[in-house]
């Protein structure tokens, strides 16, 4: 066997698709050396959106795939949950005690008391999704999906009523400004900044409205370093300044929005002097910038999710989607916005998820609460039964997810059968009863939509899985059996469901679609610039939302855009705003085990305002203490400009035991839902900051202001 890295005369590239949870979805080249093992990783030209650009930590895969810690025999716990005892045990008898102990958990507390976990490991929709269908065939607890788009989802389509935009491609062509608001694609969506520099070399001008200066703010010409949480404030303070000066585009108001008088009379009540006091930026830079996106020909906003993490984030997402309407730049070319693509991809997901079996009475649960669900908050649990058997897969909440000391409490609950099905032995698989070996992407047959473009692509797998490594579509199927469940997606290979899916969906076949290189469903210019409506009955972009339609708080939002005040605010006892964006080359939890991405990001690091460091006595790598009333956290610090005073950021999700104290970020992040009906607020943080690991110092010895 060649070693991995090292080509031989029998190595070639075979296509592949990206799995991991990023817009980008890139098509691949992956070489494969031998039936078992790849080497080199390379972007695809066959996607002209990825255009054979990959990031970097996609790049050196062969590093995860063959990594010496992979998980390749099922394993059952021995010690204490939590202690990562386990010892080895054949893939029948973890499967038969699985399903053993959900019968015997649903026969004494009712099928709710099992709740199937996971998320977006991968983003393939068979091995992804395929869990829905077991979830709905035994009446197991319905999943809410909240921990990533739902505030951003809810804010995009309370005005547009789609989610779907311009395409970049096009607005690399053709737009002069392009803003790229509330993300960082340079460590995120490496995609986006392709086409942005070259927009940007083409003369066009780049702005970024992020809290603090990132690899992306770096390379554009215009960033806006905003207070986290205020995004909604900053538009409505440009909207303003359009009104006022003459750069609103009255006809297209007129004849494509719902309320554009009503609009121009609440926004002059929200001046730039306003949004100055909340967004902590100066008139001059809010105007500025009002201008440059009025006055030019064709601007586009590349609006991304991380704004959106916050209490108020779906109002943020709304607030900013407004603009391209006030100037009509949904009538040009390389002019408006794009947030998703996703309704784009119309995939029927009945065989998938079983969707033909969903009965609405069973209750849904929130993934982004786990915490206070497995510690026994009743109003997160609602009125069913306490949780008692999980099945996780693509997903590792005792890192990622909010109030991590409840997660952590209620994992290591005796009375909780876990069963983890995982790749490497994470930390939530240590909490596990029964942990399975996964595949990996490489490993298997799968088809991905995309969110930041319009390809649809089939993937094939490409080499053998180690050791005794299985997909989850097999694992779903094979409980099904021993369960009892009934559905047709339980009787198909991964590929047959895809064909099946295909054909009820209207769309290209497997086969075609893999020789082909995806299926591109992108809409003519017209429909998507909304040139034909919007996408609600009267066809106009909605100033004035109907939130109360999204259910939860909806009635309590704004009914115009607007600074909606509900964020966890600084106080003089937690004086500043923390926000947990991605690392370069982590990807949530994953790539955190890779030699590269480990040597690259170092440790976690707190970035502060030079200014906070020095009131503060911190300096260059010294220890530091964040802390709020979940918890404290000590990590290394260090000074970073371009950020204002009283902002923290801690980039990427470390393991717990990277830090200082053995516990990660997210112990102080809250599971608190965002408005209007849920949504994990990642990005919505007060807390306090000393030097050292000591006791808390009295509040006005922190006061940064």
């Amino acid at each position: 066997m060649s070693a991995p890295g090292r080509p031989d005369r029998t190595a070639r590239f075979e296509p592949s698709v990206c799995p991991h949870d990023c817009t980008s979805v890139c098509a691949l080249e992956v070489e494969r050396l031998d039936a078992g093992t790849i080497g080199r990783v390379r972007g695809s030209e066959r996607n002209s959106y990825t255009a054979g650009v990959i990031c970097e930590k996609v790049a050196r895969y062969a590093q995860r795939i063959h990594h010496p810690d992979r998980l390749t025999r099922p394993l059952r716990r021995v010690g204490p949950k939590g202690s990562g005892r386990f010892a080895p045990i054949s893939w029948d008898d973890a499967l038969d005690l699985v399903a053993e102990r959900f019968e015997r958990q649903a026969s004494v507390h009712g099928s709710e008391t099992v709740w199937p976990y996971y998320y977006a490991g991968t983003m393939g929709l068979v091995q992804r999704d395929g869990i829905h269908r077991l979830r709905h065939a035994m009446r197991y607890s319905r999943w809410k999906s909240t921990i990533c788009v739902a505030l951003a989802d809810a804010g995009w389509l309370a005005g547009t009523g789609a989610k779907r935009g311009v395409d970049l491609r096009e607005a690399a062509a053709h737009s002069d400004l392009i803003v790229i608001w509330g993300g960082n694609p340079v460590n995120t969506q490496v995609n986006v900044m392709t086409h942005a520099m070259a927009a940007k070399k083409r003369g066009a001008t780049l702005a970024v409205v992020d809290p603090y200066r990132t690899g992306t703010a770096e390379r554009a010409d215009l960033h806006l370093a905003l207070r986290p949480g205020t995004d909604g404030a900053l538009a409505c303070a440009v909207m303003h300044v359009l009104f006022a000066e003459g750069l609103a585009d009255w006809d297209y108001l007129r004849a494509y929005t719902d309320a554009p008088e009503e609009l121009a009379a609440h926004v002059a009540q929200r001046p730039p002097q306003w949004a100055a006091g909340i967004t902590g930026l100066t008139v001059e830079t809010i105007v500025g910038f009002a201008r440059r996106y009025g006055r030019a020909a064709a601007p586009f906003i590349r609006c991304h999710h991380g704004f959106s993490r916050s209490r108020n984030g779906a109002a943020n997402m709304h607030a900013v989607s407004c603009l391209p309407a006030v100037v009509g730049a949904w009538k040009k070319p390389g002019g408006g916005a794009l947030y998703g693509q996703t309704a784009l991809h119309r995939v029927d997901a009945t065989l998938i998820e079983g969707l033909d079996l969903v009965d609405p009475s069973v209750r849904m649960l929130d993934q982004s609460r786990l915490g206070p669900i497995l510690t026994g908050d009743r109003d997160a649990l609602g009125d069913g039964p306490a949780v008692t058997a999980m099945l996780m897969q693509n997903t590792n909440p005792a890192m990622v997810c909010p109030e991590l000391d409840k997660v952590h409490r209620g994992l290591a609950r005796e009375d909780l059968f876990l069963c983890v099905h995982e790749q490497f032995l994470t930390e939530t698989a240590a909490f596990a009863d029964v942990v399975l070996p996964a595949t990996m992407f490489l490993e298997h047959d799968d088809f991905y939509t995309a969110s930041g473009h319009t390809v649809f692509q089939v993937a094939r797998k490409v080499v053998e899985p180690p050791g005794e490594c299985r997909e989850n579509h097999w694992v779903i199927c094979e409980l099904a059996r021993r369960l009892g469940a009934r559905h047709p997606g339980f009787e198909m290979s991964a590929w047959e469901l895809m064909d099946a899916t295909l054909a009820r969906s209207g769309l290209w076949d497997a086969a075609t679609n893999h020789e082909r290189g995806g299926q591109d469903l992108a809409l003519p210019f017209e429909r998507a610039h909304f040139l034909d409506g919007f996408a609600w009955p009267d066809r106009r972009f909605r100033f004035r939302p109907d939130w109360a339609a999204f259910g939860g708080r909806g009635a309590q939002m704004p009914a115009l855009p607007d600074h909606f005040a509900v964020i966890d605010e600084a106080t003089p006892d937690k004086p500043f705003r923390m926000i947990t964006p991605p690392a370069r080359t982590f990807l949530n939890s994953t790539f955190t085990e890779t030699p590269g991405s480990r040597a690259r990001e170092r440790r976690p690091t707190a970035l502060l305002n030079p200014l906070d460091c020095e009131a503060l006595g911190i300096v260059e790598d010294a220890l530091v203490t964040l802390g709020n009333e979940r918890g404290e956290v000590v990590l290394h610090a260090r000074p970073k400009p371009g950020q204002q005073r009283g902002v923290v950021v801690v980039e990427g999700i470390w393991p717990n035991r990277s830090f200082e104290a053995g516990v990660g970020i997210n112990l102080l992040t809250s599971a608190e839902p965002g408005y209007p009906a849920g949504g994990a607020v990642f990005h919505d943080t007060a807390v306090w900051v000393r030097a050292g690991s000591g006791p808390a110092p009295a509040p006005d010895a922190i006061d940064p202001s």
